[in-house]
């Protein structure tokens, strides 16, 4: 497998001619407002196959040709929502340019052209989507961050057996960490809103059920859960996914993932779909380390 990444700037508004003002206003907040926002669109190309006599699985010139061709040169500087015809609202089958519908739309394109195993679409680097495939199934990621502090330490053992088991991370005053965390769902893209779940409320939901309960926190004696917890990476992205978990299905999206970073060094994932680690596409990690 192999990726390559191209970039482009574009903008869209989301707003549906079938609502009022008032009502696109209440649905996409800021995002409804003429005449529309931008971003440095990122994207990522994942694509197998064999090794050819030359030692290569594609020709890069061929793949920079084609994502050229298919892509970036016809939304590059654009107005997204007239850029492509699946984009026009006026139509019944008209979608909006959500980060999700526009990477299906840029698979559909690339799909006759690459041998496409995944595609990435950072829209910024708090929000990306994965599509995987020709179908109405998307990942959705966003990203976070929180302060906290916190100690490992088990109150059965001995002050010397929790400094043989966690080290520095035992002392009794504890230490702070800049957690980084990533909350990924998956579900179907709305063929009119483009959006596999209520973006807004996504965001909503973990500042209120994390962000908020976290940041600027001693773990252990502030969140009841680490009373009886010991607050590793591991357990403290193991609650997240147990808080968000349903929150999210009444979204009407799945959580797919919880990734934590404590620091540079050291991150822990959880995913909260039971199938996922047989399933776990290989193009979701090619993506992700791309």
């Amino acid at each position: 497998m192999i990726t390559r990444r191209a970039c482009f700037s574009a903008s869209h508004r989301y707003w549906l001619p079938e609502l009022s003002d008032a009502d696109n206003q209440a649905r996409f907040g800021a995002c409804s407002q003429a005449p529309g926002h931008g971003h440095n669109y990122e994207l990522i190309v994942a694509m197998g196959g064999p090794l050819d006599a030359d030692g290569m699985v594609l020709n890069l010139s061929d793949v920079k040709h084609a994502i050229r061709e298919q892509v970036t040169a016809q939304l590059d500087f654009r107005f997204l929502n007239e850029a492509w015809p699946e984009f026009d609202l006026q139509q019944p089958s008209g979608i909006l340019p959500t980060t999700e519908a526009l990477t299906l739309a840029i698979w559909r394109r690339l799909q006759p052209h690459l041998p496409l195993m995944g595609l990435r679409l950072y829209e910024t680097d708090k929000l990306w989507a994965d599509v995987l495939g020709d179908s109405m199934e998307a990942f959705l990621t966003i990203k976070t961050h929180f302060a906290a502090a916190h100690r490992l330490a088990r109150p059965e053992l001995s002050p010397e057996e929790n400094d043989a088991i966690y080290g520095k991370c035992a002392r009794p005053h504890g230490h702070g960490h800049n957690y980084i965390l990533e909350v990924s769902v998956r579900g179907a893209i709305d063929p009119r809103t483009g959006m596999v779940c209520d973006l807004a409320a996504l965001q909503g939901l973990v500042d209120e059920l994390v962000v908020e309960p976290f940041d600027h926190t001693f773990l252990n004696k502030d969140v009841a859960h680490f009373g009886t917890t010991v607050p590793t990476a591991e357990n403290i992205a193991l609650h997240i996914a147990d808080l968000l978990s349903a929150p999210i299905a009444g979204l009407g999206a799945s959580l797919h993932k919880v990734r934590l970073q404590e620091s540079p060094n050291n991150a822990a994932e959880v995913y909260a779909e039971v199938p996922a680690l047989g399933m776990q596409p290989q193009a979701l990690e090619a993506l992700a380390s791309a």
